[in-house]
């Protein structure tokens, strides 16, 4: 995403437009200079980067938009590396405290590090250079990082990412955000609701999959001062939204006057059918742990009437959703809903059962790490009207079925 001092919009009463660039000649060749200019700088210094970027810049208008897109590269399309033989800091520490004891001269300095580069030679039983020392000393300064590796995008990628970024911008002082996703495959829906739990969004929930679900999102303005950190988390769910095929939101936001400085509404519209973003986001893992895996493999080589299936229901609770790990099916048309319960913190542990409890699902069952203290979450397992399995390092399939049959 990009830092406010390179979002562009314009406001129309209380309406906010975030710039968007047209996927044009004109638009792709600036894009494609850019990107070009990533690749000639491969193995060389981020400082040698921003000196290229500079030239390209010049004294065009358009510079915002130019800093914009290098930005979207540099910090998503870039590796850089500390290239350094020996710590940087532990070479400073070195030099500064044997500069400490001689005046400051050029023969002094060139002494000093020829001595550090004979001392390091001998301690680490190699030939360490006075080149080596001089350069090393401040390899870790931003502009002395070298660009190991440049994920190539293609010019349209580059400008899609832009103009997301750009809408992801409008919501860094949202207050409030409604959210409607219609009536979805189910599994997009699962998608949209683990970035939320991922990204820690307080939201409450209604609907169901039938019909769709109305998510709304207390911003970090309607919380507490505005806070572009909360408004972060905001704005980097809009990429899984991306993943919904029917949906539409509308945003009141806070922003500044920039006569007056004071802060004053605004608003923000955007429905899936006339969006044009392109999400970057994958569509999900098959897995969110390495324990539901291994109870999938481990299923998967048991030979039982019982059929696995990955996340299929989702179970409506007043204010929020509750998607179970699995769906166990028997070809009698007997079915549990089976959520696995971790290793996780008091808080969440304690949401999760209260979930449980309010979803009052006769067909479920809990499979419950015994390295959880739920006294210390102030959990009371008696409480859960839920069939309970206990595991420790690896959930059995015969500790499932057991309590099924």
């Amino acid at each position: 995403m990009l830092p406010t001092d390179l979002l562009i919009h314009r406001q129309n009463g209380e309406q906010i437009i975030p710039k968007r660039l047209s996927i044009e000649a004109k638009t792709l060749e600036l894009a494609a200079e850019l990107i070009s200019c990533f690749q000639e700088t491969v193995s060389q210094t981020q400082g040698d980067l921003e000196k290229k970027l500079s030239d390209l810049e010049g004294e065009s208008t358009d510079y915002k938009i130019k800093r914009g897109l290098a930005y979207i590269l540099k910090s998503s399309f870039c590796t850089f590396e500390v290239v350094s033989p020996i710590e940087p800091e532990f070479l400073r520490e070195r030099v500064f405290a044997l500069a400490a004891n001689s005046p400051s001269n050029r023969e002094t300095t060139q002494f000093t590090l020829k001595r550090v580069a004979d001392e390091l030679s001998k301690e680490l039983e190699k030939e360490v250079l006075i080149e080596q020392v001089k350069h090393g000393l401040y390899a870790d300064l931003s502009e002395n990082k070298i660009l190991m590796v440049f994920d190539t995008p293609t010019p349209e990628a580059l400008v899609h990412r832009y103009n997301l970024s750009q809408v992801q911008g409008v919501f860094y002082k949202a207050s409030k955000l409604i959210l409607n996703a219609h009536r979805n495959v189910p599994g997009e829906y699962k998608l949209l609701f683990r970035y939320l739990k991922l990204f820690q969004l307080m939201a409450y929930i209604e609907g169901d999959a039938d019909h769709g679900f109305t998510i709304t999102i207390d911003g970090p303005v309607s919380l507490f001062n505005p806070s572009t950190r909360y408004g972060l988390a905001i704005a980097k769910l809009i990429p899984a939204l991306l993943h919904v095929t029917k949906w539409s939101l509308a945003a009141t936001l806070q922003v500044r006057d920039v006569f007056s400085g004071t802060w004053k509404t605004g608003r923000f519209a955007l429905n899936s059918a006339d969006c044009s973003l392109v999400t970057h986001y994958p569509p999900g893992k098959p897995y969110d742990s390495m324990l539901e895996a291994s109870f999938a493999d481990k299923w998967d080589a048991l030979k039982s009437d019982w059929i696995l299936e990955r996340e299929v229901d989702l179970v409506p609770i007043p204010g929020s959703v509750m998607i179970p790990d699995f769906r166990l099916v028997h070809p009698d048309g007997r079915t549990y809903l089976l959520e696995i319960v971790g290793y996780w913190r008091p808080e969440y542990l304690q949401k999760k059962f209260s979930q449980v409890r309010r979803a009052e699902c006769s067909n479920l069952i809990l499979a419950i790490s015994e390295r959880l203290n739920l006294d210390k979450a102030g959990v009371k397992i008696q409480d859960v009207p839920a069939k309970v399995v206990w595991f420790k390092d690896k959930l059995l399939p015969k500790t499932v079925l057991a309590v099924m049959d």
